[in-house]
């Protein structure tokens, strides 16, 4: 099958690379596959811009986007996604360390049937300071979501076509593409990839990457196990809640029956408000499910569906 492919890459002040890469690209697919390549400029201060237009004038299959300020790179995956004609959809990072000689690697173990196939820089050329915490956010991510990767933080991935279609990718969700994915159902592989050094300028990113990534972290754990069914947590909680707060009351039943006095005893206040939490986890449960329901409802998901006769 003759696949058609659209390499999307989010740019942020990558002047020096961003031509150099584009060489590489075509070199490696261009005897392969029909493809473009899309550009997201994501608020860039430096010349990369005009780097890339002047490459569009050479070469029709460019394409570029650009951003009014910094949005992030899942704001600029998203675009790209949105903006995408290929059945083979390739994201790689801007700055040289991902090498296009492997994008066919990648398309042949999409044609092996999976639907999303994820990098993993087996060797990676980082700061030591990077790749310990990369590895612990690894375990982790793992752990919490179900989803056995090496290397979420890997940008070099190959999706086809109806996962970019089915997936919204939003603050710092990028890392976590493959969980959005495997939750919608789709099959997930990874291949080991050969990172390089980088060449040019530095990492964009800070310690705050981190500190974002754990609260994201949380919120795809609890997307992935309970995103279509709110009452499950909230209704374990409030269940839990009530009991506990329906046995100190109980308890202080049973005394104030026997003529002790319990108006003035802390136990009853706790008692009282671990009943009220208990009534509101439910409640909000229960607005969780009408919400679910209205969304099921009023948009029919055609990404559950895998294949019609």
């Amino acid at each position: 099958m003759e696949h058609t492919l659209s390499v999307i890459i989010p740019v942020y002040n990558e002047e020096e690379s961003v031509k150099i890469l584009y060489e590489k690209i075509r070199e490696s697919i261009e005897p392969h596959y029909a493809y473009e390549v899309i550009f997201i400029d994501d608020g860039s201060t430096d010349a990369s811009v005009q780097k890339i237009k002047e490459m569009i004038q050479e070469d029709s299959r460019v394409h570029l986007l650009v951003f009014r300020k910094n949005f992030g790179k899942a704001a600029a995956l998203q675009a790209g996604f949105r903006n995408a004609v290929g059945d083979i959809i390739v994201t790689m990072d801007a700055d040289l360390q991902d090498d296009p000689k492997e994008i066919p690697r990648f398309v042949e173990k999409l044609e092996e049937g999976y639907d999303l196939v994820s990098g993993w820089k087996k060797e990676r050329h980082d700061p030591l300071e990077k790749r310990l915490p990369s590895k612990l956010f690894n375990r982790v991510t793992s752990h919490l979501s179900g989803v056995y990767l090496h290397d979420f933080n890997c940008g070099f991935k190959a999706y086809r076509r109806e996962v970019a279609d089915s997936i919204d990718v939003y603050g710092e969700l990028h890392r976590y593409i493959p969980v959005l994915a495997y939750r919608k159902g789709f099959r997930i592989a990874e291949i080991v990839v050969e990172h390089h050094a980088r060449e040019f300028g530095k990492s964009k990113y800070g310690f705050e990457r981190y500190l974002r990534g754990l609260f994201d972290s949380m919120t795809v754990a609890f997307l992935g196990k309970f995103y279509d069914r709110p009452m499950y947590f909230f209704g374990k909680i409030g269940l839990f809640l009530c009991m506990l707060g329906g046995l100190i009351c109980l308890y202080l039943t049973v005394l104030w029956c026997m003529g002790q006095g319990i108006g003035d005893r802390p136990l009853l206040m706790l008692g009282v408000l671990l009943l009220i939490l208990g009534v509101q986890m439910f409640s909000t449960g229960f607005v969780g499910d009408m919400l679910v329901d209205a969304t099921y409802r009023s948009r029919y998901n055609e990404s559950h569906i895998k294949e019609k006769l």
